[in-house]
């Protein structure tokens, strides 16, 4: 089975650098980083990844407005969203726009794993 391609899409730096060495050392191939929504909506269409790790809030537009047009240029693409705690009801409004799970920050691994086996799993 060839590597999942995963394109990580968060405003800090640090956390994308974390995610990349998580996901790396589990042999996923990461296709492409971006730090905002718009971003994320030209490399989600430049590179059709199988998953999209896409952060909540940032800047010039956030992850719950960018994931519809994610998923408009890219259909195939799952996207598991990334929140800090207390943003329950974003990620609910996230998952009823097509999101397929989500992770919480600090990111814990395993979670991590296991969120990407059950959306590629399905």
């Amino acid at each position: 089975m060839s590597a999942i391609r995963i394109l990580i899409v968060d405003d800090a730096v640090f956390m994308r650098t974390v995610l990349k060495k998580m996901l790396e050392e589990e042999n996923f191939e990461i296709v492409g980083e971006a730090s905002n929504g718009i971003e994320a909506i030209k490399k989600a269409k430049e590179l059709t990844p199988d998953v999209v790790t896409l952060d909540i809030t940032m800047p010039e537009m956030d992850g719950v407005t960018a994931l519809p047009e994610i998923l408009k240029e890219s259909p195939n693409t799952k996207v598991i969203m990334c929140s800090a705690m207390g943003q329950q009801p974003m990620v609910v409004e996230a998952i009823k726009k097509g999101a397929k799970d989500f992770i919480v920050k600090p990111f814990q691994k395993a979670r991590v794993l296991q969120a990407i086996e059950n959306i590629m799993s399905k």
